[in-house]
């Protein structure tokens, strides 16, 4: 009897490490490339706040996942690879950016459909990119005055 409930405790702790294994992987994108999916590449100044397994919406709903990131040696932009659920037909025109969900929230990358009547075809690069906006230097910005309200030069302000 106390052999099989060894045998049963040691079962669970497999069962739950398999099950966090799996997790893991589908949060980093360490999966594979989902099944009804293609792959799109689209180029970005800047990536602040994405990673792999971002989301990639379309009108607010996800329609995919950012799946890899590297540094492009030639540009020094970023190359995002991002795969879109099958059944999204983007138009060749189609643009993609880098929002957030609010000032606490987290990024994801948004596309906008162009308005083009041919599709982007699998592992095609979306042109038209916006990276991330740097919330600390927007607040930088507006807490430095900007220079546009400087005092004169005899220091006061009239």
């Amino acid at each position: 009897m106390e052999n099989r409930a060894e045998v049963l405790a040691g079962a669970a702790v497999l069962a739950a490490a398999i099950g966090f294994l799996v997790y893991a992987g589908q949060q980093t994108g360490v999966t594979s490339q989902a099944a009804g999916s293609y792959e799109l590449v689209a180029s970005f100044r800047s990536v602040e706040g994405i990673r792999v397994g971002t989301d990639v919406r379309l009108a607010g709903v996800k329609v995919g996942t950012v799946t890899g990131l590297e540094l492009n040696p030639e540009t020094f932009f970023a190359d995002a690879r991002l795969t879109v659920q099958e059944n999204v037909l983007l138009p060749d025109d189609s643009a993609a950016l880098i929002s957030s969900e609010g000032l606490l929230g987290g990024n994801f990358v948004e596309l906008v459909p162009g308005g083009s009547l041919d599709n982007l075809e699998a592992g095609a690069e979306i042109e038209d990119t916006q990276g991330a906006v740097s919330v600390i230097s927007l607040m930088m910005k507006f807490a430095g005055g900007g220079g546009d309200t400087a005092a004169p030069e005899g220091g006061a302000v009239e």
